[in-house]
């Protein structure tokens, strides 16, 4: 089944909509790179905001400081969350995981 195509005004709806998505996980992650805001904060965020939920939680470890993508990744697989995981599709004892491992962190 082929999609409809979308009108200018829709295509243009669209691109601003992801813009701010963009702009508010970039903003995010810095804020959480330089200790502005803690894991229970993004947390928050991401139950009341779809862009925050949609942030991978891999891209989230790697605005911290000294953490890169090798680092993330072996994070990750030790608690056993996958690297595609987003923050919103976080389980309980997932994100109980993480909080532990980011106190250790910091």
């Amino acid at each position: 089944m082929a999609l409809r195509e979308l009108t200018k005004e829709e295509r243009d709806t669209a691109r601003r909509k992801a813009l701010a998505a963009r702009v508010e996980r970039a903003q995010l992650k810095k804020e959480f790179g330089n200790g502005g805001i803690s894991f229970d904060d993004v947390l928050k965020r991401a139950s009341s905001s779809e862009a925050v939920a949609r942030l991978k939680t891999l891209e989230l470890l790697e605005s911290l400081p000294g953490v890169g993508r090798v680092t993330a990744t072996k994070a990750l697989e030790d608690l056993g969350i996958s690297v595609n995981r987003r923050l919103g599709g976080l389980g309980v004892k997932q994100r109980r995981a993480l909080k532990e491992y980011l106190a250790e962190l910091g």
